[in-house]
């Protein structure tokens, strides 16, 4: 596939970037022709992403419908079959400027604005439409094989709810038919497994209008996450963790001490008491730390894994809500370990084995695993000594090894803060989700100056390891439901059998035998609507009940 540069000049894609080049030209083809259709419109950002390609769009007082998406994409096909060649071309600031001001591009000239003065800026144009990129892209619109715009959604400009909103235009687009197919193939699946829909036909959770980004768990949905808490504490008090709990709010000075305020103050919510600033927290960590800290400590203590389920808050834009996925307020499976800088592998590899058991235990049989490591070129970002970060990287590489298990190495994906190993499964359509995270933290301990007393009677530092399996509780049961699309292990399913009484007449009998079920442990529940058995079997299908017992007169002489 040929592609061409901001400088102009052609060469063959690298195959691993041809699916961004694709998803970034659609994008630019996707701006023409809303500009056709809109000729009012100014657009902010069009970039590609991992899932696809999107514009935000300012287009006054016009709302787009799905409807609407249909005539653009017509657009964006009679664009693709005029085989407009895609050339770039660069200007100094002042011309770029003066260039987009005639053009009507607002957001363009205020990004410009935001770029050093001594910028040379490229643009790409496709016949009526010029674009500011660095490229690279196909060098015909008709190169463009394979697309189709998904969505539409509010977003921000520059990602600021102070500023006005815009409308996202949301597409895919893919090297050719037969790609594009599979993936709408894939989103039907997904569609039907929507954990949103899974949740009301089961009846685990709702989501109003009263409590954005704050879910409701119903009493089947408390029954599956107790579950899951109960599964969760047998594991971890088998592996000598010691359960805390910690204030959901407390005083802005922690997180200030911790770092967060200055760092995450837009995401948190606050509020006043006794005239001082309190913290709802957003993170669990700092009142781990606060544990520790509550008593001095040995290196014979060492280590120390305090376990917490932490609800948490933070601010998310009501854009990017969705589900269980991505809430407000969410609980968090938290472990903080305090360890020796020795004992770092062997806590990876007993933190390791607890997740990979409860994949193993949920039929998360795909995963894989990433290594977060610092940037050898740019460690002065970075909190803690050369010597620290070295042992703690080579720690978690050795105990990926021991488990056999294959770890992509990713440099300059680790925190400020200390390395990782994330996890990401993939689901039963081949999706992938990030579940479960181990992280080593030097900031911590370093902030809030916690020390053990060594075998040489010296104060030392311990390290700190954050870890979660489930993550968010939340997160957790939608990526389970999606999974499994709601037929759940039958350890874990709410009402795992429910009574038919065949007629009215047989209630009694059908709520004995489900009490008798309920004496040998068995979760049942009577269905005793006046409705035909049919509709009753029906109706518990949806539910994902797995087993139904219908009774009648038979069972009565029984």
């Amino acid at each position: 596939m040929k592609i061409i540069y901001n400088d102009g000049h052609v060469d063959e894609c690298p195959a691993d970037d041809e699916l961004h080049v694709i998803r970034h030209t659609a994008a630019h083809i996707l701006a023409q022709a809303v500009k056709h259709l809109y000729p009012q419109a100014h657009f902010a950002y069009g970039p590609a992403t991992e899932k696809g390609f999107h514009y935000d769009v300012d287009l006054g007082d016009v709302k787009l419908s799905d409807e609407d998406l249909k005539t653009i994409e017509k657009e964006m096909q009679a664009i693709v079959k005029q085989n407009l060649p895609i050339k770039p071309f660069a200007l100094g600031r002042e011309d770029a400027i003066k260039l987009m001001q005639e053009r009507g591009e607002i957001y363009k000239v205020e990004h410009i604005g935001d770029l050093p003065e001594d910028a040379t800026l490229t643009f790409y144009q496709q016949g009526d439409y010029i674009d500011m990129c660095v490229g690279p892209h196909l060098c015909y619109t008709k190169a463009l094989k394979a697309f189709k715009l998904t969505a539409l959604s509010g977003a921000y400009w520059k990602n600021d709810k102070n500023n006005k909103m815009l409308t996202r235009i949301s597409g895919i687009a893919f090297r050719n038919q037969e790609e594009l197919n599979e993936y709408l193939k894939m989103m039907e699946e997904a569609e039907k497994r929507d954990h949103r829909k899974i949740g009301k036909e089961m009846g685990l959770f709702m989501l109003c209008d009263e409590g954005p980004g704050f879910p409701f768990f119903l009493p089947k949905g408390m029954q599956l996450k107790n579950a899951l808490i109960d599964y969760w504490r047998d594991i971890h008090y088998a592996a000598d963790y010691v359960e805390v709990s910690t204030p959901m709010i407390m005083s802005r000075h922690l997180w200030e001490t911790s770092g967060h305020w200055d760092h995450y103050k837009d995401n948190m919510y606050s509020t006043k008491i006794d005239d001082e600033d309190y913290c709802i927290k957003p993170m669990n960590c700092p009142g781990g730390v606060m544990v520790y800290r509550s008593q001095p400590h040995s290196y014979r203590d060492l280590p120390l894994r305090f376990a917490e389920f932490g609800t948490v808050y933070r601010y998310e834009q009501s854009g990017e809500l969705h589900g269980l996925t991505r809430v407000r307020g969410f609980t968090q499976d938290d472990a903080h370990l305090f360890v020796t800088p020795d004992q770092i592998k062997e806590e990876f590899l007993k933190v390791m084995d607890i997740i990979l058991y409860i994949f193993r235990a949920l039929d998360f049989q795909n995963y894989e695993a990433q290594i977060s490591l610092r940037d050898p070129k740019n460690k002065t970002k970075y909190i803690g000594s050369d010597e620290n970060w070295h042992l703690a990287e080579q720690a978690i590489i050795d105990a990926c090894a021991e488990k056999g298990l294959k770890a992509t190495q990713v440099e300059g994906e680790a925190a400020f803060y200390g390395p990782k190993l994330d996890f990401m499964v993939r689901d039963a359509i081949g999706r992938k989700w990030q579940l479960g995270t181990i992280q080593v933290d030097y900031n911590l301990p370093e902030r809030f100056d916690l020390t053990f007393t060594g075998a040489d009677n010296q104060k030392h530092r311990p390290v700190m390891i954050h870890r979660a399996p489930f993550g968010s509780m939340e997160r957790f049961v939608a990526v389970l439901l999606e999974h499994t699309a709601g037929n759940l292990p039958l350890w874990l399913i709410p009402t795992q059998c429910v009574v038919l009484p065949v007629s009215e007449k047989y209630n009694d009998y059908a709520h004995k035998v489900a009490a008798q079920l309920e004496e040998m442990d068995v979760r049942a529940e009577v269905d005793d609507r006046n409705e035909k058995v049919g509709r009753k079997i029906r109706d518990n299908e949806m539910k994902k009940i797995p087993y139904m017992v219908a009774v009648s007169y038979t069972h009565l002489r029984a």
